[in-house]
Protein backbone atom coordinates (compact mmCIF):
# COMPACT_ATOMS: atom_id res chain seq x y z
CA UNK A 1 0.00 0.00 0.00
CA UNK A 2 1.21 3.51 -1.28
CA UNK A 3 0.36 6.38 0.92
CA UNK A 4 0.94 10.11 0.29
CA UNK A 5 1.22 12.04 3.28
CA UNK A 6 0.64 16.26 3.19
CA UNK A 7 1.03 19.01 5.20
CA UNK A 8 1.93 22.39 5.35
CA UNK A 9 -1.31 23.93 4.50
CA UNK A 10 -3.18 26.87 6.41
CA UNK A 11 -4.68 29.85 6.10
CA UNK A 12 -2.56 32.82 4.96
CA UNK A 13 -2.65 36.43 3.93
CA UNK A 14 -2.38 37.91 0.60
CA UNK A 15 1.63 38.07 0.00
CA UNK A 16 2.25 35.63 3.19
CA UNK A 17 4.36 32.06 2.28
CA UNK A 18 3.49 28.48 2.33
CA UNK A 19 5.54 25.25 1.79
CA UNK A 20 3.71 22.24 1.31
CA UNK A 21 4.95 18.44 1.96
CA UNK A 22 4.12 15.77 0.72
CA UNK A 23 6.10 12.23 1.63
CA UNK A 24 5.34 8.69 0.46
CA UNK A 25 5.53 5.74 2.01
CA UNK A 26 4.95 2.24 1.75
CA UNK A 27 5.71 0.18 -1.28
CA UNK A 28 7.30 2.69 -3.30
CA UNK A 29 8.65 0.58 -5.79
CA UNK A 30 7.97 2.30 -9.17
CA UNK A 31 5.96 5.18 -7.51
CA UNK A 32 7.40 8.49 -8.33
CA UNK A 33 6.01 11.47 -6.15
CA UNK A 34 5.24 13.68 -9.03
CA UNK A 35 4.26 17.34 -7.65
CA UNK A 36 1.12 18.99 -6.99
CA UNK A 37 -2.41 20.15 -8.23
CA UNK A 38 -5.13 22.23 -6.89
CA UNK A 39 -8.75 22.39 -6.94
CA UNK A 40 -10.88 25.24 -6.26
CA UNK A 41 -14.53 24.65 -5.04
CA UNK A 42 -16.64 23.61 -7.92
CA UNK A 43 -13.31 23.51 -10.35
CA UNK A 44 -11.16 21.02 -12.06
CA UNK A 45 -8.09 19.52 -10.19
CA UNK A 46 -5.35 21.51 -12.24
CA UNK A 47 -1.42 21.54 -12.54
CA UNK A 48 0.59 23.32 -9.98
CA UNK A 49 4.02 21.93 -10.27
CA UNK A 50 6.13 18.59 -11.40
CA UNK A 51 8.37 16.93 -12.02
CA UNK A 52 8.59 14.88 -15.31
CA UNK A 53 10.65 12.97 -17.76
CA UNK A 54 14.66 13.71 -16.87
CA UNK A 55 13.18 15.90 -13.79
CA UNK A 56 12.02 18.44 -16.27
CA UNK A 57 9.44 20.77 -14.07
CA UNK A 58 6.36 22.18 -15.75
CA UNK A 59 4.14 24.87 -13.55
CA UNK A 60 0.93 26.22 -13.95
CA UNK A 61 0.60 29.98 -15.53
CA UNK A 62 -0.80 30.89 -11.85
CA UNK A 63 2.28 29.42 -10.46
CA UNK A 64 4.98 30.24 -12.65
CA UNK A 65 7.35 32.72 -10.75
CA UNK A 66 6.27 32.43 -7.61
CA UNK A 67 6.04 29.09 -6.58
CA UNK A 68 8.95 26.63 -6.19
CA UNK A 69 8.78 22.86 -6.53
CA UNK A 70 11.50 20.18 -5.06
CA UNK A 71 11.88 17.27 -4.24
CA UNK A 72 13.94 14.60 -1.73
CA UNK A 73 14.80 11.44 -3.45
CA UNK A 74 16.02 10.19 0.13
CA UNK A 75 12.70 10.94 1.88
CA UNK A 76 10.57 10.38 -1.33
CA UNK A 77 8.99 13.94 -1.08
CA UNK A 78 8.10 16.43 -2.51
CA UNK A 79 7.48 20.16 -1.92
CA UNK A 80 6.20 23.32 -2.86
CA UNK A 81 7.25 26.60 -1.59
CA UNK A 82 4.73 29.29 -1.97
CA UNK A 83 5.55 32.91 -2.50
CA UNK A 84 3.70 36.04 -3.00
CA UNK A 85 0.30 33.93 -2.21
CA UNK A 86 -2.77 35.33 -4.08
CA UNK A 87 -6.81 34.95 -2.93
CA UNK A 88 -6.96 32.93 -6.11
CA UNK A 89 -4.24 30.32 -4.82
CA UNK A 90 -6.84 29.05 -2.49
CA UNK A 91 -7.95 25.65 -2.73
CA UNK A 92 -7.45 21.86 -1.86
CA UNK A 93 -3.76 21.23 -2.64
CA UNK A 94 -3.43 17.52 -3.84
CA UNK A 95 -0.02 15.63 -3.66
CA UNK A 96 0.35 13.49 -7.26
CA UNK A 97 2.28 10.20 -7.92
CA UNK A 98 2.83 8.17 -10.23
CA UNK A 99 2.62 4.50 -10.38
CA UNK A 100 4.44 2.97 -13.27
CA UNK A 101 3.85 -0.90 -11.83
CA UNK A 102 2.21 -1.37 -14.85
CA UNK A 103 4.63 -2.09 -18.15
CA UNK A 104 2.27 -1.16 -20.60
CA UNK A 105 1.34 1.49 -19.62
CA UNK A 106 3.52 4.19 -20.69
CA UNK A 107 2.24 7.08 -18.55
CA UNK A 108 1.22 5.09 -15.46
CA UNK A 109 -1.28 5.52 -13.17
CA UNK A 110 -2.33 8.27 -10.58
CA UNK A 111 -2.03 8.12 -6.63
CA UNK A 112 -3.49 11.16 -5.05
CA UNK A 113 -2.90 12.38 -1.46
CA UNK A 114 -5.93 13.73 0.41
CA UNK A 115 -4.77 17.39 -0.17
CA UNK A 116 -4.14 19.60 2.23
CA UNK A 117 -6.08 22.76 1.93
CA UNK A 118 -4.61 26.07 1.49
CA UNK A 119 -6.92 29.24 2.03
CA UNK A 120 -5.08 33.14 1.27
CA UNK A 121 -7.51 35.86 3.21
CA UNK A 122 -7.40 38.89 4.13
Amino acid sequence: QVQLVESGGGLVQPGGSLRLSCEGSGDLNAIFVAGWYRQGPGDSRDLVAKFGDHDKITYGDSAKGRFTVSRDNDKNAVYLQMNNLKIEDTGVYYCNAKDYNDPTDYYGMDIWGAGTLVTVSS
